[in-house]
């Protein structure tokens, strides 16, 4: 089966400094796939070059069969790649209902009046904080925010970059069930996350980067069991 992401040796460079080395990994329809790594491996750079916000200078990134490189980033999203960046980077001025709004305007008014009504049946937190000024909601209701806002563009690939950010434990667990729950709805998630243990409990697939580089790729379930891995980013 032709998977709906294919990245093909990317090379991405900040000026001299060389961040992204010949990674190649795919994503199938379907399934959550993450990328793990410690700081500064280049998870958010993959992701970036993936959404044409950072251009490789090898390699191709496939989505849907179509090759992404000539696509500027802001058509990307009409073809139903959305990101929620690190950060989440909401509209802090503007009402949550405002925010969700924005992430339709690749949509007809008519498919965003029921979207909001979906994001707001997957995050009832939303529906009661509607009229409320998104810089006045709490982290974890604006990692929420950031997500409904992503889901408003009907993505057929939902990349997360570090969801779990600062968060406390008990909003990294909601996060988490809420990304379980998209995943069940038939959302195609990649994600990714410096907490590798949350990370891999829920992914069918990861990819581990270290300075650049995948090192190592296998299941979930594979990935949580190495030993390798446990040592290295499971505090095992």
């Amino acid at each position: 089966m032709e998977p709906i992401l294919k990245v093909d040796d990317i090379n991405v460079y900040y000026g001299s400094i060389h961040a992204i080395k010949g990674v190649s990994f795919e994503v199938q329809e379907g399934e959550i796939v993450t990328l793990i790594g410690a700081n500064g491996a280049g998870k958010s750079t993959t992701l970036n070059t993936i959404s044409g916000l950072l251009h490789s200078k090898t390699g191709s990134v496939t989505f849907l069969g179509e090759n992404l490189a000539k696509v500027p980033a802001h058509k990307i999203v009409s073809k139903g790649l959305a990101l929620v960046p690190e950060g989440r980077r909401i509209f802090l001025q503007m009402t949550v209902q405002e925010n969700l709004e924005m992430g339709a305007y690749t949509q007809s008014g008519k498919t965003a009046d029921a979207d909001l009504e979906k994001v707001y049946a997957q995050f009832p937190r939303l529906k009661e904080r509607y009229r409320q000024v998104a810089g006045t909601l709490s982290g974890g209701e604006q990692q929420m925010l950031a997500m409904g806002r992503a889901l408003m563009s009907r993505p057929k690939l939902l990349m997360l970059d570090e969801p779990s950010m600062g968060l406390a434990p008990i909003l990294v667990e909601q996060i988490f069930e809420i990304i379980q729950n998209l995943h069940k709805a038939g959302t195609t998630i990649l994600l990714v996350e410096q907490n590798a243990q949350a990370a891999l409990s829920v992914a069918d697939r990861g990819y581990v980067l270290e300075t650049g580089k995948v090192v190592t790729t296998g299941t979930g379930a594979e990935l949580l069991a190495s030993p390798v891995i446990k040592k290295a980013y499971l505090g095992g």
